[in-house]
């Protein structure tokens, strides 16, 4: 993974969160708080919390004796965050998931919503994440699903590579819908020491605005923007405009439906 595509930095995070989260993660977010939604007590443990949008739904659904504690590799992003959601028990810290600078057995449940797939070492993160949780504790995260069941964003990365077929960017396809091969996630985590491991496909639907914004939001909202930018400093514009025209071609003008795959795991420590 080039060091860039977890560079969530300037303008992203701020784009990131008008125009990604409703898009692609409140759904998404939603569903990993079901699934932890029985916690009444001990410390609640969020990597790569991003602009917030699983810590607002956390904080909202859980009681107030639930800690939580929301870490991102990006300060950008938790600064962003920070300004989204507050609450009792609630603190912001920025932190590396491959080492995690929380004590042993400190955390009861650990949750990550498509932070996973960013991380260069995943086996050094399940390690620290099992390290970090209590015995019986779960670690539940989301990873996006293939490219190809994901077509907004599949239509996006075609229409900015054919700006540059000579050196195509790939950020799509190399890291965020990267990592999703369920029996590879299964070895991964079994040879960390974790059990008890679920892997569920999860479906979920959206209403995108327009084009415009979809293409707003992959373009200027991701790491996509650093591929193209460094590629051309002043491609951003054609990059997005492209994607438009792709997205249209694709749905026609207006509101349309982005229908997503993502895989949802949950892992117990021994």
């Amino acid at each position: 993974m080039q060091t860039t595509d977890a560079r969530f930095t300037g303008s992203i995070p701020e784009l990131y969160d008008r125009y990604m989260v409703p898009l692609m993660f409140e759904p998404y977010a939603e569903d990993l708080v079901r699934r932890l939604s029985e916690l009444q007590r001990g410390t609640l443990l969020e990597l790569a919390a991003g602009t917030g949008v699983v810590t607002r739904a956390l904080r909202q659904a859980l009681p107030s004796d639930v800690r939580i504690v929301a870490t991102d590799l990006n300060e950008g992003m938790l600064k962003v965050a920070a300004r989204r959601v507050s609450g009792p028990a609630l603190s912001f810290q920025q932190a590396d998931a491959q080492k995690l600078p929380f004590a042993d057995g400190s955390a009861d449940a650990i949750v990550c919503q498509f932070g996973m797939m960013f991380v260069p070492d995943k086996p050094a993160a399940q390690r620290e994440a099992a390290r970090v949780l209590a015995q019986g504790g779960r670690f539940v995260f989301n990873v996006w699903d293939r490219l190809d069941k994901n077509e907004l964003s599949q239509i996006v990365e075609r229409a900015v590579q054919d700006l540059y077929p000579q050196d195509p960017p790939r950020f799509f396809e190399r890291t965020p819908f990267g990592y999703f091969d369920a029996d590879t996630i299964r070895a991964e985590l079994q040879a960390t020491g974790f059990q008890r491991i679920e892997i569920a496909t999860v479906e979920q639907t959206t209403e995108a605005a327009s084009a415009e914004h979809v293409a707003i939001a992959l373009c200027q909202g991701t790491p996509m923007r650093g591929e193209v930018e460094s590629r051309n400093p002043q491609g951003l514009s054609a990059a997005t405009a492209a994607a438009t025209s792709a997205l249209l071609a694709r749905f026609g003008a207006g509101p349309f439906q982005n229908r997503m795959s993502a895989l949802v795991v949950t892992a117990h420590r021994a």
